[in-house]
């Protein structure tokens, strides 16, 4: 009998194809792969049958035992045709050095895709899809499986995670059950927990973090949130131990709104600075000799009926006399501890210096980070901000990785649920920042590989005004310069089109489950251009748990049904059922 099997037509990397078998005879063929024998085994995906005519698209091809992805070479029309074997299958998915299993094929329901760690956990990846299309199992999966399939202990892994919901709470506490050495930690924003609270030194907040936390917005506003900070050391200080520099700020301050102010602003200023800001040489009752006569600093400011003041140039000669020019601030920066309400008054001063108190313009955008400071001190948040003891950053890092009998910790999970939108987008971007410079301060580098996952990441990592304020935004820096320090970012998110598009695109490996928006299939496909339409197409339809995985770790888009991990985080949905009728 004459073999029918034979391709028909070959259009870019689609081909048609008949093959000498009995369609109604074997199991669906649809999804299933076809091999095109020529000088290579090339491989196609059926995705329909009309006719008895075969539709497929092709992967890629098999050549010494190795598979290529992709379309560029063809077969020619006098292939022979067969169905992939299990060996075939094997060359396809498998890795000699796959260290842990993600699932099984969605197509071939019994063949399961492991993925090399290296591959996927040395590259950002990104976990996205609808919610409750299975996202967070499959992180929590692919996490445990770290700890529960691996040959050897991963001891020195630090995985950071910041959970939007509190949804991993319990789903990483057996991670020793194979190995005896790992442990987990869990940190809470909810401040009546018995768990482990959130809690941030105010004093190692940098100019750049302040900023973040005040909702700064223009470069102004940076330059006095630095000016705070660079008094802040000075105002905590006991005064006797800073009297000179103290002097020369409140001296230099104080001449400034006389140069600058008209008569009635100068008394009314520098009595409103005194009131608040003085030291025991310069205060309103400081009594100043003129000729025989004894007047004090507040005296001195009395306006005569000419509308002058007339003593002004005995306080300006007071006051210049403790203006220093030598002195160096730096070394007055004696206490290294300091409170947020330390820090307020120093932002008061550093408002007062820049001309708040004359300039309506200045006001505008100067006082509003006052207030905002001044609510968030009055508010239950400014918790999170007090911590006693005096460390330094990389001190900070290493006691949230060790605990204080020394075990350390491979998993390490911020629970946020108990913060707004604003503020936790706020205290991810400190933190994050904070284990950024951590890694790039270390030698040699990458030594210490820091993996921080993002739960609900379009929170957090968007197309911000960081970049115009500050000139950067953490997260596209991890994005772009992580991986050679060793920070990796893991993004998992239901909205992917309203990620930022530069951190995005530095992902490597990519877990999509279902997801039908437009936009987000579109962005999807956009980033991805190794995945057909037809792929993109299929994500409408996924079930939850099974997703197409793509990237540096799998040699082609495959479909792919997630293992449930174990413990399962606490994701599902509301059972209505039970809720209402029980």
């Amino acid at each position: 009998m004459q073999n029918e099997s034979k391709i028909i037509s070959i259009d870019n990397g689609y081909i048609t194809f008949k093959m000498d078998l009995n369609i109604y005879s074997v199991d669906n063929l649809i999804n299933k792969y076809v091999i095109f024998n020529d000088d290579k085994k090339f491989i196609g995906e059926i995705y329909s049958i009309k006719d008895n005519i075969i539709y497929s698209y092709l992967l890629g091809y098999i050549d010494d035992n190795k598979f290529t992805f992709g379309d560029l070479l063809k077969p020619s029309f006098k292939s022979t045709i067969s169905l992939a074997t299990e060996q075939e299958l094997d060359i396809i998915y498998s890795e000699d050095s796959s260290n842990i299993s993600l699932g099984c094929s969605s197509i071939y329901q019994k063949y399961r895709i492991g993925i090399d760690i290296n591959k996927f956990f040395s590259n950002h990846f990104a976990v996205l899809g609808n919610t409750g299309s299975g996202k967070s199992y499959a992180v929590s999966s692919l996490i445990q499986k770290i700890f529960y399939e691996s040959n050897s202990s991963p001891f020195k892994s630090n995985i950071f995670i910041f959970d939007a919901y509190g949804e991993y709470r319990n789903c990483f506490t057996n991670i020793s059950r194979k190995f005896g050495d790992l442990n987990y930690r869990l940190i809470t924003t909810d401040l009546s927990s018995n768990d482990n609270h959130l809690a941030l030194p105010f004093y190692l907040l940098s100019t750049d973090d302040i900023a973040l936390l005040l909702q700064a917005e223009e470069k102004k506003q940076i330059s006095i949130i630095d000016k705070a900070l660079s008094l802040v050391s000075i105002f905590a200080e006991e005064p006797d131990r800073v009297l000179e520099y103290k002097n020369d700020i409140i001296a230099r301050c104080l001449l400034d709104i006389i140069y600058n102010n008209s008569n009635l602003q100068i008394r009314t200023q520098i009595v409103s600075v005194l009131s608040k800001f003085n030291t025991k040489d310069i205060y309103l009752d400081k009594q100043l000799k003129r000729g025989g006569w004894t007047l004090t600093l507040k005296q001195c400011l009395y306006i005569n009926e000419t509308g002058k003041i007339q003593d002004i140039e005995l306080v300006c000669d007071y006051l210049e006399s403790f203006v220093r020019m030598s002195l160096d601030y730096k070394k007055a920066s004696i206490k290294k501890y300091y409170t947020i309400e330390d820090f307020y008054n120093a932002l008061e001063f550093a408002l007062i210096s820049e001309g708040i108190l004359s300039s309506d313009k200045v006001f505008d955008y100067a006082n509003v980070l006052k207030v905002r400071l001044d609510a968030l001190i009055k508010s239950p948040s400014k918790e999170y901000f007090v911590y006693k003891d005096i460390i330094d950053r990389n001190e900070y890092v290493c006691r949230l990785l060790m605990s204080s009998d020394n075990k350390k910790y491979q998993v390490i999970n911020f629970n946020i649920n108990s913060l707004d939108d604003r503020f936790a987008k706020v205290i991810v971007k400190i933190l994050s920042k904070w284990l950024f410079d951590f890694a790039t301060e270390l030698n040699p580098r990458a030594k210490f590989p820091i993996h921080i996952i993002l739960e609900e990441a379009h929170r957090y990592v968007q197309n911000d005004i960081d970049t115009k304020l500050l000139g950067y935004n953490i997260f596209d820096r991890i994005a772009k310069e992580g991986r050679k320090y060793g920070v990796i970012l893991g993004l998992i998110s239901q909205r992917p089109s309203e990620l930022s598009e530069v951190t995005i695109s530095q992902a490597s490996n990519f877990l999509i489950f279902k997801m039908f928006h437009k936009d987000d299939l579109n962005f999807v496909s956009s980033i991805l251009p190794n995945v057909a339409g037809y792929n993109v197409d299929r994500l409408k339809m996924l079930y939850p748990g099974t997703c197409l995985a793509t990237g540096v770790s799998f040699k082609m888009p495959t479909i792919i049904n997630v293992d449930l991990p174990n413990p399962e985080p606490n994701s599902s949905n509301v059972n209505i059922k039970n809720t209402w009728y029980n």
